[in-house]
């Protein structure tokens, strides 16, 4: 058999590393194409990982626009494909790598394996123009690798079929599990990665920051930048922000945050780099999908800057917080963080829902039916949505997870009892009722 993987973007590379090792130990005849849709990026992840693509197609141009990227590989992939004669075509997430290398495929009528497949924000303005490309993949793909059972559901939903969905976690654990290992088992490497940022204060909470998504572009950008520069102000914090080489990102974040005290602007770091910025950081303040699945394995709480995600799962399990791009809701949630250590430890001890997909239950579609025809509006409401006395609700509750009977509870309440996170005492889920309200919000639900 003959399969050709393929991705473009740092992204992909991470994700698709444990894919590519894995496969080279099969009976396979595996060809690594890359797009190099992003050429810097993407170079210093395949030598990090001793990844040498068999083809490479060098797509990148300055400048570029996502219809003469889109048109360049779609053309080139398609010579690709008559050349190689491959049995199966794997592509991963959200790309335009991944949406134009599937319809090149489907053209061709090769079969296609998505991985990361079935994730839905059910925007197609956020993430732009990602949450489009995931859906082509998915239409074209005959195998799809989702990464929970929620992404599993969600495909169930458009009708695919159902045995050509497969959950099996996401590859971005065992890409950072990787990653981890080979940090603590050299210490040179970790050494000098720190030397690197000597001018970290260790006495202050260090918040680490990435952003980059187009739908941000200007007043969300501005807006991102001006709530950093608040948290900067405290005196006890340190923001370090490794910054995107796109010029929509590099000129409000250098005109607003150049110079100023406390806050640390660097350019983008490779892989290691930013696992390692990860494990010291207190705090992670972000608008990558990527970063939302590996925050949790590290024990760092995320606050997402966007509107909408297609990673429920995090945000059901606590591990992390949707704040937009409004300047306050940034810097109030950042503060809650830095002010309340119980608050951090519960975000901080939430489970990951990205590395043990196996052991989570499916959830029966009679589950959502609450969230189409009201709204929760506090924990007493809910529970006497539920039927239980609120004196009775620990013991209670949890059976009724156990028993597979808690259809009349939000997802997300239901997902936390299930995983056995959230707060040590229920008496107040007010944070899991703006979660599950949000989650409902993204997935298109009338609340």
């Amino acid at each position: 058999m003959r399969i050709l993987t393929v991705f473009g973007t740092r992204p992909e590379a991470i994700k698709m590393i444990p894919v590519v090792k894995a496969l080279e130990k099969c009976n396979v005849d595996q060809i690594v194409c890359v797009t190099a849709q992003h050429r810097q990026m993407l170079d210093s992840v395949l030598e990090f990982f001793s990844v040498k693509p068999h083809i490479d197609l060098d797509i990148m141009q300055q400048g570029q626009t996502l219809s003469g990227l889109t048109t360049r590989i779609l053309d080139k992939m398609d010579q690709v494909l008559a050349d190689t004669q491959p049995d199966w075509v794997l592509v991963h997430g959200d790309t335009t790598t991944t949406m134009a290398t599937a319809l090149a495929a489907f053209y061709r009528r090769v079969p296609i394996g998505h991985v990361e497949a079935g994730l839905r924000s059910f925007d197609l303005d956020a993430p732009y123009p990602e949450e489009l490309n995931r859906i082509i993949a998915d239409s074209a793909a005959r195998h799809h690798y989702v990464p929970t059972e929620i992404a599993g559901d969600a495909l169930r939903r458009e009708g695919r079929k159902k045995d050509g969905i497969f959950v099996t976690g996401n590859t971005v654990v065992d890409v950072l599990l990787m990653t981890v290992d080979r940090l603590n088992n050299n210490p040179e490497m970790t050494k000098a990665i720190d030397a690197r940022f000597a001018m970290l204060d260790p006495s202050k909470k260090l918040i680490l920051v990435t952003g980059h998504r187009r739908e941000s572009f200007g007043a969300g950008f501005e807006n991102i930048c001006w709530a950093l520069r608040d948290l900067a102000a405290r005196g006890d914090v340190e923001v370090l922000y490794p910054v995107h080489l796109n010029p929509q990102v590099q000129k409000p974040v250098n005109e607003i945050l150049a110079r100023m005290p406390n806050i640390q602007l660097v350019e983008p770091v490779d892989y290691p780099t930013f696992v390692r910025l990860m494990q010291r950081s207190y705090l992670i303040l972000t608008d990558s999908g990527g970063i939302q699945e590996e925050a949790p394995s590290l024990d760092k709480p995320v606050l997402v800057m966007r509107q909408v995600t297609e990673r429920a799962e995090a945000i059901t399990t606590g591990a992390v917080r949707l704040v937009g791009v409004d300047r306050s809701s940034i810097r109030d949630n950042a503060v809650r963080l830095l002010d309340d250590r119980k608050d951090w430890e519960l975000m901080a001890k939430a489970a990951n829902p990205f590395g043990e997909t196996p052991e989570y239950p499916v959830y029966p579609p009679d589950l959502w039916e609450p969230l189409r025809t009201r709204r929760y509006q506090n924990a007493e409401d809910l529970y006497a949505s539920i039927g239980i006395p609120r004196e009775e609700k620990p013991a209670r509750l949890r059976q009724l997870a156990k028993n597979g009977e808690l259809f009349g509870a939000p997802v997300g309440l239901f997902f936390c009892l299930d995983r056995k996170v959230g707060p040590p005492q229920w008496s107040d889920v007010g944070m899991y009722m703006q979660n599950v309200m949000l989650l409902a919000a993204e997935r298109g639900l009338d609340t």
